[in-house]
């Protein structure tokens, strides 16, 4: 097989990954065991997630493999989703060809006889192979099917289709728009179409946005926000590919699924590809939940640089602190803290004297602890300006897996079930039950008393239109921080208009022929913050670059360059910030805002004393 010579050079050295020229299937068989290089069997055994003797027995077959294997197989040798177009196209031209086979053949003389006879076996013989060949492409076809069933209808394997309907995995946009549902066709087009450009000269490299995607399960924390999210991490690819800078940037979008219950197999993915898809940096990163923290650790421990747009728990940075189990070395984030946002909340309360109760929880409705309304809570309880109005007797807790639509009333209703006048509520639980708690206060029997809740930043998804935020019965006024909102932003005083005013325009304008709804940017923040998180890993990584003119920066270059971000040196939509030795996002107090909703905040409840 001389024509496998230079390619099998180029495997061990690295340098290619292409199938060379091939004829027949057993050229085929034999450079996928040429192309596995020094790598054993079992290694590839178990990144391809095959069994070692399927391989074995796969390739001394004579016959072609199937595409199911194939893939798997090629991903088991380290093929990212570029590398293994060439072989699956090979792989087509092979499987559309007929059989062929040796065979004794008849001879007759001609006339007679034996010549009907040999024009007889002759159109048995091309029937029999014609029906040969129709039940093998039936049964080819039946295996593909299948194939696209378990895979979220497409050919990679990286694509999972959950029992619950969720479509899960890694895909650099090429697998169809409509993988991760219909509301995102408009961005995954338009990521499909730019890593297509990308990845024609070369100069790139890969980053992941990790993000839990589609809402079809009822645990969903997400609310429909993770669509704006994706298209401002594709906004921020797409402006820094305008630029005259290398190297471009490619984006693999990573989906968890809503509930983030399969955000190993999202990041085992990552990992395995780190080094086949040039992979620096992985943003977005999920919700301040245990799921995204044991994520952290992982993608940590493979030395991969990460960049959170969405988590705000404290101590959820690069200390380690928010679980007590080590440093997390490479996560930084974007995001503004929970102290940093109860802060500000203490800060502009008005004087006098209140009594506030706690309402929580600590748990995700897949069990597992819930870091931001942990943190939450622990802000309400020690941070001087909230603490000092907490009644110990009104303190109540709930699990969302035991229905908050039930209990939620009961805890409302205990406000005017005390000696004391409840005015203020510390919401330490998801924007998702906020509407349900809301709506209970408006039916308690002490409804006209005004009441405060405060809460975090995941309110900024709570709908002002909410009809118990506009009930003249039942005064409420719901006090949460978080970023500017857009007209703040766009305010003429806003030192940081002008970044927040490009960025606007970025993501309204055409992508690759698809347009972005006006009004992500304003229903949530969330489109901002993954920007942000995007343009943070791009400028560590171009300051990486600008050191090594002749070669690809790799993931400790941009980790390296992460922790370097000081002065403001990022540019985001939110305006100028740096990076601190813990990963954090410094310069918090001069964008953190506080927003309220429903009725004006009262200036006191009762005289102090």
């Amino acid at each position: 097989m001389a024509q496998f010579e230079d390619a099998q050079e180029d495997v061990e050295s690295g340098q290619s990954r292409q199938p060379g020229r091939i004829r027949e299937q057993k050229e085929f068989r034999e450079a996928l065991k040429r192309l596995r290089g020094k790598k054993s069997y079992n290694a590839v055994a178990k990144d391809g997630d095959l069994a070692v003797s399927t391989i074995s027995q796969t390739l001394d077959k004579d016959k072609l493999p199937s595409r199911e294997f194939t893939v798997k197989y090629l991903r088991g040798c380290g093929l990212g989703d570029e590398d293994r177009k060439p072989w699956l196209k090979c792989w087509d031209t092979l499987d559309s060809q007929p059989p062929t086979g040796g065979g004794r053949r008849w001879t007759f003389p001609a006339g007679g006889g034996p010549g009907r006879l040999r024009a007889g076996l002759a159109a048995g013989t091309a029937l029999a192979l014609a029906i040969g060949l129709v039940a093998w492409q039936l049964h080819q076809r039946s295996e593909e099917d299948a194939f696209k069933r378990r895979h979220c209808g497409t050919m990679n394997p990286s694509l999972v289709a959950e029992t619950d309907g969720e479509c899960t995995g890694v895909t650099d946009g090429s697998d169809g728009a409509a993988v991760f549902g219909n509301d995102l066709k408009p961005v995954m087009t338009a990521i499909g179409a730019e890593n297509q450009n990308v990845v024609e000269d070369g100069d790139y490299v890969t980053f992941a946005f990790l993000t839990p995607l589609t809402s079809k399960d009822a645990n969903n924390l997400t609310v429909g926000q993770y669509v704006a999210e994706l298209e401002g991490a594709y906004t921020a690819v797409a402006e820094e590919n305008k630029k005259n800078s290398r190297p471009k940037i490619r984006l693999l979008v990573a989906s968890m699924g809503s509930a983030q219950r399969h955000w190993e197999r999202a990041v085992d993915q990552l990992v395995a590809r780190k080094d086949s898809d040039r992979l620096v940096a992985v943003t977005g990163m999920g919700l301040s939940q245990q799921e995204t923290v044991d994520a952290a650790r992982k993608l940590s421990k493979a030395d991969l640089p990460m960049v959170g747009d969405l988590i705000t728990a404290d101590g959820f940075d690069a200390t380690g602190a928010v679980d007590g189990k080590g440093r997390i070395e490479g996560l930084t984030r974007v995001a503004l803290s929970n102290s940093d946002q109860l802060d500000a909340i203490s800060e502009q309360l008005p004087s006098g004297r209140r009594t506030a109760a706690l309402v929580s929880t600590s748990v995700t409705p897949n069990g597992t602890r819930d870091l931001y309304t942990e943190s939450l809570s622990r802000g309400f309880r020690t941070i001087g300006g909230l603490k000092k109005h907490l009644d110990d007797h009104s303190d109540f807790v709930f699990d969302p897996r035991g229905g908050p639509d039930a209990i939620l009333p009961t805890i409302s209703q205990n406000f005017c079930n005390t000696n004391k006048t409840i005015d203020t509520v510390y919401y330490a639980a998801r924007v998702k039950y906020l509407p349900d708690f809301l709506d209970a206060l408006t039916k308690r029997s002490c409804h006209a008393q005004h009441i405060t809740v405060i809460t975090g930043s995941d309110a900024s998804a709570l709908d002002p239109k909410t009809e118990a935020l506009n009930d003249p019965h039942s005064p409420i006024t719901v006090l949460y921080a978080s970023f500017p909102k857009a007209e703040q932003f766009r305010a003429p005083g806003n030192p940081a208009r002008g970044l927040y005013e490009a960025f606007a325009e970025a993501f309204t304008s055409p992508h690759h022929g698809r347009q972005f709804l006006a009004e992500h940017l304003t229903s949530s923040y969330w489109g901002i913050v993954a920007y942000d998180s995007v343009i943070t890993a791009a400028t560590a990584l171009h300051n990486a670059a600008a050191h090594n003119p002749s070669g690809l920066p790799n993931r400790y270059a941009v980790r390296n360059e992460l922790y370097a971000l000081r002065n403001n040196a990022v540019a985001g939509a939110s305006g100028h910030f740096g990076i601190d030795k813990n990963g954090n996002r410094t310069n918090t107090d001069t964008i953190t805002t506080v927003h309220r909703l429903g009725k004006p905040l009262s200036t006191t409840t009762r005289p102090a004393g």
